[in-house]
């Protein structure tokens, strides 16, 4: 049951807030984006995990928010990315057809408009800290999308280098590495992945052990330069993404094997910044939004996580491959509660945009809800639907299952590998599960219920119907890409 009792203080502070256009910068609220990469459902202590223990992200779920039915927009990487940055489904920016490869052309096209660029109209600073994967080339780094800092890898962690970027002056080689090596031989080299700063490689290979050690030294620091005024973190984790690594202090610590390390490190990640965010007394004024990409990989991984015994994992629009943990903490402003509602990753968007004053220049993602009246005044979640898309298999858009409330209904299954359209299966007739009840999918009670059956053929064929990209797509699909031949 959620409380409706609201303290006077934060009211007062979101009058203040919403009815002043002239507010001042130091008003505003910092908002720090925590992203972890292929964080199962089950994976956090306080969602069901008994061999990973996170108690600094258990503090955070007990002092804020934490949503039992959250998703994320795509069940990979790229795409779910893109949905978090922009607010739109990914067929919506040309970002759905699989990942970005350290081979690919292309990324997240210039006219998306970001958190980060929405944020900038604010005179906020802006940083992106960890693993970007919306194009590795000049043109689509995290600088040309309203960030004003970038550190950290430009895709997933067991990819390779392009012999083609840029390498800072002063760039730390490894391994017996140097710059011919690099430019002849790195790009056949899987798991050695280059450290950037802004657009140079500073760092070739990688020190993967010491990540997410250096990119919590690097938040710190960036909080500590921004206290006087406004800023956005994007604290984007490469961790429990395979290869698993994890700093000296924690190989071991974890009942959960390499994963769990991994996991257990960014919890004490976590639980730093907070304290950093204490020492300097801007706690209060510091929303932090914590989930996944997507669910587990447990198709690659060989010590995986948990999806909670959610059906399906990574790479499949399912409940294992895209309902994923979510803690919202803003200290006396949202009041503590467990939310058993719909929200989603796509929901981020609006939600800031909505914490902010008014601003006619910016439209709202037609994909996107605000669940800001939820955080802060217990209200119902204006989510009722969410839509379980096909990934990197054409037709784009392709509605593989809906929910809607506690009613979910599959119109295709796909079948490993992920990868093979013959494997998709259009299912006749269809499935349906009522997900309060069956949470694992267990029960078809379509027979039962044709009545919702057809209620949710018609929202299917109402998005059908709508369902366009939101611009002009000017960058190549991946499966109209050559790859060079090092990248076969």
């Amino acid at each position: 049951m959620i409380s409706r009792t609201l303290a006077l203080k934060p009211i007062l502070y979101l009058v203040f807030l919403f009815g002043l256009s002239s507010i001042q910068g130091s008003q505003f609220p910092n908002i720090i984006i925590i992203f972890a990469d292929d964080l199962g459902y089950g994976d956090l202590s306080c969602f069901g995990s008994e061999t990973i223990q996170t108690p600094n992200l258990d503090s955070l779920a007990k002092e804020g928010q934490k949503w039992t039915q959250f998703y994320s927009a795509s069940p990979i990487c790229s795409p779910s990315r893109a949905a978090l940055m922009t607010g739109l489904y990914p067929f919506r920016t040309g970002t759905d057809s699989q990942v970005f490869y350290e081979w690919s052309a292309g990324g997240l096209i210039p006219e998306s408009h970001t958190i980060a660029e929405l944020l900038k109209d604010y005179n906020y600073r802006t940083a992106c800290i960890g693993k970007w994967h919306l194009g590795h080339t000049e043109e689509y780094l995290p600088e040309k999308h309203g960030f004003d800092y970038f550190y950290g890898i430009p895709y997933s962690n067991d990819m390779r280098v392009d012999p083609k970027m840029k390498v800072s002056d002063s760039i730390n080689f490894r391994k017996g590495m140097n710059l011919e090596k690099m430019r002849s031989k790195g790009n056949k080299i899987k798991n050695w992945v280059p450290l950037m700063e802004s657009d140079l490689i500073i760092e070739y290979p990688c020190d993967q052990e010491t990540l997410t050690k250096r990119y919590t030294e690097k938040s710190i620091q960036f909080i500590q330069s921004n206290q006087r005024k406004p800023f956005f973190l994007y604290l984007s984790h490469t961790m429990p993404h395979i290869p698993l690594m994890a700093s000296e202090k924690f190989k071991g610590i974890s009942q959960h094997g390499p994963y769990g390390d991994a996991i257990e490190e960014i919890d004490h990640s976590v639980g730093l910044i907070i304290k950093t965010l204490k020492s300097l007394n801007i706690e209060k004024n510091t929303l932090i939004i914590f989930t996944s990409d997507n669910g587990p990989d447990l198709t690659y991984n060989r010590n995986p996580g948990s999806t909670g015994n959610l059906q399906g994992s990574k790479f499949y629009p399912s409940e294992g491959g895209q309902r994923v943990p979510a803690i919202f903490w803003w200290p006396e402003t949202i009041e503590p509660a467990v939310i058993n509602q719909l929200g989603s990753t796509l929901d981020i968007y609006s939600t800031i945009k909505n914490l902010l004053p008014k601003s006619n220049n910016v439209e709202t993602p037609c994909d996107s809800y605000d669940l800001s009246k939820v955080l802060l005044q217990n209200e119902l979640s204006k989510r009722d639907h969410f839509f379980y898309l096909s990934t990197g298999i054409p037709p784009r858009a392709q509605v593989y299952a809906i929910r809607k409330g506690n009613w979910k209904a599959h119109f295709y299954k796909s079948n490993p590998p992920f990868y093979d359209p013959n494997k998709i299966i259009k299912l006749d007739p269809v499935k349906l599960y009522n997900l309060h009840s069956d949470p694992t999918e267990s029960n078809d009670l379509a027979q039962q219920h044709p009545e919702i059956i057809n209620e949710l053929l018609g929202l299917k064929s109402l998005f059908d119907e709508t369902a366009k990209p939101a611009f002009d797509q000017s960058i190549p699909k991946l499966e109209d890409q050559i790859r060079p031949s090092w990248a076969q």
